[in-house]
């Protein structure tokens, strides 16, 4: 494994272009992730604000790889008493990254398994929150999947009846009775668009695969009725994504009970989310005691910067916490924002404990493959996130997969961070190998690459810290690091 992180980066710094400056205010909190569409800059949002306050005792399953020759990153929200959705987009996620690489065609290779180690293909599947109010919850999960014919960007919306305590496909909004009239409705509207075929349109008459086409649907702040189309679903794909809505009053008389309730509980939320959860919401992750000011001269004595990407997560980080400070060690946290949007006291409660805070993205996309647009996107979206969490704004990033190039470097003005040794904690997920791994190869002034978002690596660090502390390492901060070598 090359050891390139400190000396490229730091011969960066003066190349940086301070052409993006840093947004200041928090962003909409149920924003889409970026899932960055070629006719969206941010995503399917439908214009609605999720106070995710509400969302006690959410979980974020995420998973990601380091493999440049086949990045990929998913994630989506596990919200107690909401089982049966976390189930079904479980299931949906496993199925795109089994597609994504390979393994679901009776072993002959397709997608980012057959294209022999070359860079390019990218699987991003991310989530934003739609309502989560009163017995309400609703998801959309954006995908962008770079081995695709089309554009690539897929969205889909996940819907849940706390009251009935079931998992509701978007057409689960309009009632049984109504949806011919629903959908001839839809249809009048997708007729007058540019780019709409008659033989596409038509294909919304067959009612075993309606389901399929009507599978993102949801509300605006208004009270309308948003139906989007990935690209060359209803249209010829030149015409880009295609999306109607109709009005309020003319979609109200055909909702379901259930759709009725996500309407109000979308332009008048309820004070709080109570889907009937059985269990008691795990408790916020608390600060550990800060070590104080850090007097450790690099120069002169061993240091080495544990780095933990993709999270915060719970409860995984709130246990790293726990074995750091036992430690005194202090760490380095690239996060990915919209995991911050989400479980801000446990970013507040990495800062007070003396940690450092980085940027990691908004949602974990190859960087080198978007506009610069969408680059400063990510990365101020993200800065925005961390500064509502912490009141302070990073000053460092890590591009996901180590991908940086001229456009990404220009679009902002934090200074990058790669790694000396990656753990490969993603593939192997065996806390001994991943404590090994780190234990063998370390080295003085090594910037070391782990998740904290997986449980394994977490149980690693108890070892690392207590044999690497014994050979008189000292465990720092990057920035600590940079500033003392």
């Amino acid at each position: 494994m090359p050891r390139y992180a400190l000396a490229p980066t730091l011969l960066l710094l003066g190349s940086l272009a301070l052409t993006a400056a840093c947004a200041t205010g928090s962003p909409p909190a149920d924003s889409a992730p970026s899932v960055d569409g070629p006719s969206r800059t941010g995503g399917n949002d439908t214009g609605t604000q999720v106070d995710l306050s509400k969302l006690k005792g959410v979980n974020i399953v995420s998973d990601s790889s380091t493999d440049r020759s086949c990045p990929w990153a998913t994630s989506y929200p596990d919200v107690p008493g909401a089982d049966a959705m976390t189930a079904a987009m479980k299931k949906d996620v496993e199925g795109r990254l089994a597609a994504f690489l390979g393994e679901d065609t009776g072993g002959q290779a397709t997608g980012c398994g057959g294209m022999d180690g070359l860079e390019g293909p990218e699987l991003n599947v991310s989530f934003s929150f739609l309502v989560a109010s009163g017995d309400v919850l609703g998801v959309r999960l954006g995908t962008v999947d770079r081995t695709s014919n089309a554009d690539g960007l897929a969205t889909k919306a996940y819907w849940y009846d706390g009251a009935a305590k079931e998992y509701r496909p978007s057409p689960g909004l309009i009632a049984d009775g109504s949806r011919d009239a629903f959908v001839s409705a839809v249809k009048k509207r997708l007729e007058k668009r540019e780019g709409v075929t008659p033989d596409t349109v038509a294909a919304l008459d067959d009612q075993e695969n309606r389901d399929v086409y009507l599978d993102d649907m949801a509300f605006t702040a208004d009270g309308d009725l948003k139906v989007d189309f990935d690209r060359g679903t209803v249209g010829v794909p030149p015409a880009g994504r295609i999306s109607v809505t109709l009005p309020k009053a003319t979609v109200t008389p055909w909702l379901s009970d259930f759709g009725s309730r996500a309407q109000r509980q979308t332009t008048d939320p309820d004070d709080k989310l109570d889907l009937g959860a059985a269990h008691t919401p795990a408790p916020t992750v608390a600060a550990q005691p800060d070590p104080g000011e850090d007097t450790t001269d690099c120069s002169q004595v061993k240091c080495i910067a544990l780095t933990f990407d993709d999270g915060p997560a719970a409860p995984e980080t709130g246990t790293l916490l726990k074995y750091l400070a036992q430690y005194k060690a202090r760490a380095t946290f690239f996060v990915v924002g919209q995991n911050v949007a989400t479980h801000p006291d446990i970013v507040r409660a990495e800062m007070k404990s003396g940690h450092e805070i980085a940027n990691h993205s908004w949602n974990h996309p190859v960087l080198t493959n978007l506009t610069p647009t969408q680059i400063r996107s990510q990365l101020e979206r993200t800065n925005a996130s961390i500064k509502a969490a912490t009141g302070k704004e990073p000053t460092l990033f890590r591009p996901p997969y180590g991908a940086i190039d001229g456009n990404v470097r220009a679009a902002t003005s934090l200074s990058p961070v790669l790694w000396d040794m990656d753990t490969l904690d993603w593939k192997s997920h065996d806390p001994a190998k991943v404590a090994q791994t780190v234990i063998s190869q370390a080295q003085p002034n090594d910037v070391v690459l782990i998740h904290d978002i997986h449980p394994t690596s977490v149980a690693a660090i108890p070892e690392i810290l207590r044999t690497l502390t014994a050979r008189d390492y000292h465990f720092v901060t990057v920035s600590h690091l940079r500033a003392t070598m």
